[in-house]
């Protein structure tokens, strides 16, 4: 009787001890090893020293490229479809009166030229 209690408790120690040393291999890391570093925000502008258009990204979304032209301040997103591929979509901008243009309202006011003196 004894034997038999010393085998069936050597056999279920060997039925444990398979069962944990197999659930290590499919266990999930600790939250304290799989931590990311956490991503700053991406906060940028569209502004370039010497080029005429800029491109840029202003998140950290991919949809968030634009292209700029500098000197007229209009405006393009660089979208994609499967049927053209990558393409350049103007983005409107809203005047006060309500009206959509391609232009923002501060390049549409005519430029006062410095008067001469007499």
């Amino acid at each position: 009787m004894c034997r038999q209690k010393r085998t069936l408790f050597m056999g279920l120690a060997f039925m444990l001890t398979l069962l944990f040393a197999s659930a290590q291999l499919w266990a999930q890391p600790l939250g304290i090893m799989s931590q990311q570093p956490q991503k700053t925000p991406h906060k940028g502008t569209l502004c370039s020293d010497s080029g005429r258009f800029v491109f840029g990204q202003i998140s950290d979304s991919s949809k968030d490229q634009f292209m700029l032209d500098t000197q007229t301040g209009r405006l393009w997103r660089i979208s994609e479809t499967g049927r053209i591929g990558l393409f350049l979509q103007t983005v409107p901008y809203k005047s006060l009166d309500g009206e959509y243009r391609d232009l923002p309202a501060s390049s549409l006011k005519p430029k006062k030229k410095p008067e001469k003196d007499k």
